[in-house]
């Protein structure tokens, strides 16, 4: 096991074979000595990474009015209550728009639409909008969304989120899985001990035990 997880993630990096394209840097976390067939006990979690992401991280934003119009600057889409209804009319649209979608955000007056016309495409995709309250900046919200990752076990035992990227440093992306580690020891119930190992990897490389 490497002595910190800066050190696995530069071995990660390093033992990659070269590729033609920018690798992500992922986490594979492993559970142990929990019952996932109970909801309850599955990882669910938004982290927002402090070195960010790494890559481009697609928001779509559903507003009216003024909130639409700042929205515009920072969000890949903007829909309002009209685009609601046609997605609602149109299945193949909806998930086209979910699977390319990493999250949505929506004006909390719109909240009862979208899980009218899209909580069937949504709900399942754990991809349903973060509430957006009358007094939250939206343009901050949408910042803060992108360097924001999803931990989400399912019922498996073995799940994987995005660290980073390859050319990040390993102290940066370091940090982001020291942020991802402390979080689920703070809500896990056993905190470390349902926690069985951690290994990060890029997309194409060997992966390297941090935990």
């Amino acid at each position: 096991m490497a002595d910190n997880i800066e050190e696995a993630v530069a071995n990660a990096i390093e033992d990659a074979p070269p590729r033609n394209f920018r690798e992500t840097v992922d986490l594979a976390i492993n559970l142990r000595d929990l019952d996932l067939n109970d909801p309850s006990n599955r990882v669910d979690e938004s982290v927002v990474l402090p070195s960010g992401t790494g890559q481009e991280t697609n928001i779509v934003v559903f507003a009216e009015g003024e909130t639409a119009v700042r929205a515009e600057d920072v969000a890949d889409d903007v829909l309002g209550g009209d685009d609601l209804e046609d997605l609602g009319d149109d299945d193949d649209a909806a998930k086209d728009l979910a699977d390319e979608t990493d999250f949505f955000i929506a004006e909390a007056s719109l909240m009862q639409d979208i899980g009218r016309y899209l909580g069937t495409v949504l709900g399942p995709r754990g991809k349903m909008p973060t509430p957006l309250q009358p007094d939250d900046d939206v343009v901050e919200t949408v910042n803060r969304m992108k360097n924001t990752v999803q931990l989400r076990s399912r019922d498996r035992r073995t799940f994987h989120t995005r660290v980073g990227a390859e050319d990040m440093s390993a102290e940066e992306i370091a940090s982001n899985i020291d942020v991802i580690v402390r979080r689920l020891h703070a809500n896990l119930e056993k905190g470390p001990l349902n926690i069985d190992s951690i290994y990060v990897k890029t997309t194409m490389g060997p992966s390297e035990e941090v935990a």
